[in-house]
């Protein structure tokens, strides 16, 4: 079990910190992109930024935390933050009637509570 939630925290990790693009990339080039990436035309250029900042904060919250032994407590915490990004996502997606889309944002949200349960429950670091 311990390591089936490493394996979804790393995966869960490289795709938050894949999307973080949002930091750099700008806003119209975003929306160009593909037919996935049409919802930046809802936010402004801060609030992706902010939105990408949260992202990299997470893909790191996920993994650094418990591999450097230094408030592990973090790691369970941080799902929970992914998986509220995630429900934004999800909101997001039904708004825009983007229901063919909306699939990747139920397995990543499924992916975070999954880490969320089994480091707040069986796999905890703190026992």
């Amino acid at each position: 079990m311990n390591l089936t939630l490493w394996i979804v925290a790393g995966l869960l990790a490289v795709v938050l910190l894949l999307s973080s693009a949002k930091l750099f990339v700008p806003k119209e080039k975003m929306a160009g992109m593909s037919a996935f990436s049409r919802w930046v035309e809802d936010f402004s250029p801060g609030a992706l930024k902010a939105i990408g900042a949260l992202e990299l904060l997470a893909a790191a919250g996920l993994i650094l935390p418990a591999a450097l032994d230094i408030a592990p407590v973090l790691v369970p915490l941080t799902a929970v933050g992914a998986a509220l990004l995630f429900v934004g996502a999800v909101i997001t997606r039904l708004r825009r009637g983007e229901k063919v889309t909306i699939v990747g944002d139920l397995v990543y949200l499924a992916m975070a509570a999954f880490v969320a349960w089994g480091r707040f429950g069986p796999q905890s670091f703190s026992g």
